[in-house]
């Protein structure tokens, strides 16, 4: 059945496009949530005289594209991860992973749309990353993947440290006790 998009469509289309989808689709979902109409004449007339409009909203989404391309290309995604002493990572760096990062710092982009080389990164070092945001706009993102101070060194560090220290309280509070029992 061949329809026109009356709004944004995920994964089918944009407002005014022209798809052929299922009927049971079209009737089911498309036409009671509004997001369809039914390709006739009269739905035809109507998005010719609204395409300027529809023209003028993709322009404005190519531009906000082309400005949120150069703000990805300009910075770099630092991650932190748990990893071995020879670089290998104790897990993975995915889409997901990247597009948490990008979540925290003000930019929301869907993980689909973050396309990592070999789907994962699995040790230390420096990586690129594909973003896709409208239509062929394309931006390159930079990847820093580095070792996370493990955890349990520290511990063994801060236990090393307070050894030292109740040693030395407990030779004080015993010279004390000793010097008590003299007198």
């Amino acid at each position: 059945m061949k329809v026109i998009l009356y709004t944004d469509v995920k994964h089918l289309g944009e407002m005014g496009d022209v798809k052929n989808v299922a009927t049971g689709y079209a009737r089911n979902f498309l036409f009671p949530h509004m997001y369809a109409v039914p390709y006739n004449d009269q739905t035809v007339a109507y998005f010719d005289s609204r395409k300027e409009e529809i023209e003028a909203r993709k322009e404005q989404k190519r531009k906000d594209a082309a400005s949120l391309k150069d703000k990805l290309e300009a910075i770099t995604v630092e991650l932190k991860m748990p990893a071995a002493a020879n670089g290998k990572l104790f897990g993975s760096v995915s889409a997901l992973t990247v597009s948490e990062y990008l979540a925290k710092n003000g930019y929301d982009i869907e993980r689909k749309r973050i396309e990592i080389p070999g789907v994962t990164i699995k040790s230390v070092g420096n990586y690129h990353c594909t973003i896709h945001l409208y239509e062929a706009s394309v931006a390159e993102v930079k990847i820093s993947v580095t070792a996370q101070e493990d955890a349990s060194a520290k511990k063994d560090a801060s236990k090393k440290a307070e050894k030292p220290a109740k040693e030395e309280t407990a030779e004080a509070v015993s010279s004390e006790a000793s010097e008590e029992k003299a007198e």
